[in-house]
């Protein structure tokens, strides 16, 4: 589930260059997945309606199937959604779910949205399922949404000089597949940084080299922020605090990466100034 989202077409992609059997659901079947590479030939997908709300398309949706991909968006209905595809898939006859998690995911947390996660893994837990929990930081591809800013030669944030931890969806795409593939891997609960932790000055400076252009960090209350990316960027008002959120975690807890994409998959990680390069055209523009 959640195979048109960035995860979700990393994972495919992933499994279909392994030559896994795969299905990829998704609430608008009738738009094509991703290609692949020109030259490529990968596993043809099969792709199937399902939506979370709609109980009868993810019963028809599991049938046959072992094991379950789960990433859903992150939104207020997200606990319930997320606990009704469990129990759906449990009784379907799915033994194995790999679920997309979040950081900090403890009942406490700071951050609504990691409550809500932990919330859906003690459902994962009682279920009774096999189960392996992804718990990746900042997605790097988020990081494209920065380019209408920079291309104002600004970065906004609200997390002062902490480091970020940034992970190349591909790697979360890449360790997924592991979990459905490898007996040694599934089962597990792993958090999932890229190689380094970068802070948001430093992330601006990248950014100016990269574009050839003056790309200064501008750091703003928490508050400022959240009215910000709902004034100018048209989020949600949810979103905008999560976005707050994780950042003055940031800050309350510093982030350090792990070794556990390399320990997995056996290569390091991508790095960020690997991502920005290959994106330098989407920033430029």
């Amino acid at each position: 589930m959640g195979a048109t989202g960035a995860t979700g077409t990393a994972l495919l992609h992933s499994l279909r260059t392994l030559d896994a059997p795969v299905r990829a659901l998704t609430r608008t079947p009738h738009r094509p997945l991703p290609a692949a590479a020109a030259g490529v030939r990968l596993r043809p997908v099969q792709v199937q309606h399902a939506d979370a709300t709609d109980p009868d398309s993810l019963r028809s949706a599991f049938e046959g199937a072992t094991q379950l991909f789960l990433a859903m968006a992150n939104g207020p209905a997200q606990v319930e959604l997320e606990t009704r595809v469990i129990d759906i898939a449990a009784r379907a006859g799915i033994g194995h779910i790999v679920k997309i998690s979040a950081p900090a995911a403890e009942p406490d947390s700071p951050v609504a949205v990691s409550r809500g996660h932990h919330t859906v893994e003690e459902h994962l837990r009682a279920s009774g399922l096999t189960h392996t929990v992804l718990r990746p930081y900042a997605f790097m591809q988020n990081l494209l949404r920065l380019a209408p800013t920079v291309a104002q030669g600004l970065v906004l944030g609200a997390m002062g000089d902490a480091p970020c931890n940034y992970v190349d969806c591909r790697d979360i795409g890449d360790v997924a597949a592991a979990a459905l593939t490898r007996a040694d891997v599934a089962g597990g609960s792993y958090t999932l940084t890229g190689p380094q932790a970068v802070a948001h000055p430093d992330l601006a400076a990248r950014l100016a080299t990269l574009t050839g252009r003056p790309v200064r960090y501008v750091d703003l209350a928490p508050a400022e922020l959240r009215d910000t990316l709902v004034r100018r960027g048209g989020m949600p008002d949810w979103l905008a605090a999560h976005v707050a959120e994780i950042q003055q975690l940031a800050v309350a807890r510093p982030e350090t990466p792990t070794g556990t994409v390399a320990g997995i998959l056996g290569r390091p990680p991508r790095t960020l100034d690997a991502f920005l390069d290959e994106h330098r055209d989407h920033f430029r523009a």
